[in-house]
């Protein structure tokens, strides 16, 4: 299938969100999926994670969820993003991610949507959810905001999902009617043992569609090809269950 992939501008409460469009080019509406960006931003790799998932059926929009403080890229990355060699990089990344609030992800998730509902080259009806790192945190906080607009939400290597924090991404839950599916790093201390079970337990206690699974050996960052935690194993692993979620829950 042949897949085209442009720069859209969506217009924000806060102003002007740049992202990556992908999607099928046959002319046709395809189901709408929101591909949410990790803490390095919209770049190349996530170009092409949204491209494989426009060849599977979808038209997939990248965000750049760091629009307020510039188009994309907004951190200057290396080809191979190394953070023991290079640790200011996290340095220069931190300020943005603090910009991320549960309210600044609502607001921005109201676009997104809008603009996917007046995109012609997107089918009527709920859209799917994936988020990778913080994209996870910005995924379910959407689905929790936004429950009649979502209809699946998968999130790979998420950190700090369930923390104690007052305004903690899991106490979302109750909201949520989408379906869920975490694969979660098994060497993350983003994501330890303990919040893996408050998120399981909150969903499981709201009635949510879930399943959570824990990938042996991998890193956060598993799916990241351009980085040094990029695990192929891992990698291939949330591939089938992407998009073995979204066949059963879109209607590519």
């Amino acid at each position: 299938m042949t897949v085209r992939g442009t720069t859209v501008d969506i217009p924000t409460a806060d102003g002007t969100a740049d992202a990556y469009l992908a999607h099928p080019d046959d002319g046709r509406a395809h189901p709408g999926v929101i591909l949410y960006m990790d803490a390095f931003g919209l770049r190349p790799q996530l170009k092409d994670m949204a491209d494989r998932l426009a060849q599977a059926g979808y038209a997939v929009l990248v965000p750049n969820a760091y629009y307020r403080n510039g188009r994309a890229p907004v951190v200057e990355l290396p080809p191979l993003i190394d953070l023991e060699k290079d640790p200011t990089i996290f340095e220069r990344i931190g300020p943005l991610l603090a910009t991320l609030t549960p309210e600044v992800t609502a607001r921005d998730a109201d676009a997104y949507l809008r603009w996917l509902a007046e995109s012609p080259l997107v089918e009527d009806g709920p859209v799917g959810l994936t988020g990778y790192c913080r994209g996870a945190v910005l995924a379910l906080r959407t689905a929790a905001s936004h429950p009649v607009r979502i209809a699946a939400i998968a999130g790979f290597h998420g950190g700090s999902l369930a923390t104690e924090a007052p305004d903690s991404p899991h106490l979302g839950a109750p909201r949520i009617t989408a379906e869920v599916y975490f694969g979660h790093a098994d060497e993350d201390p983003s994501m330890p043992a303990e919040q893996i079970e408050r998120l399981a337990g909150a969903l499981t206690a709201a009635g949510v569609r879930h399943r959570e699974e824990v990938y042996p050996g991998a890193p956060h960052g598993y799916t990241q090809a351009d980085t040094t935690r990029y695990d192929a194993v891992a990698d291939a692993r949330h591939w089938e269950a992407v998009l073995d979620l979204f066949k059963r829950t879109l209607s590519a």
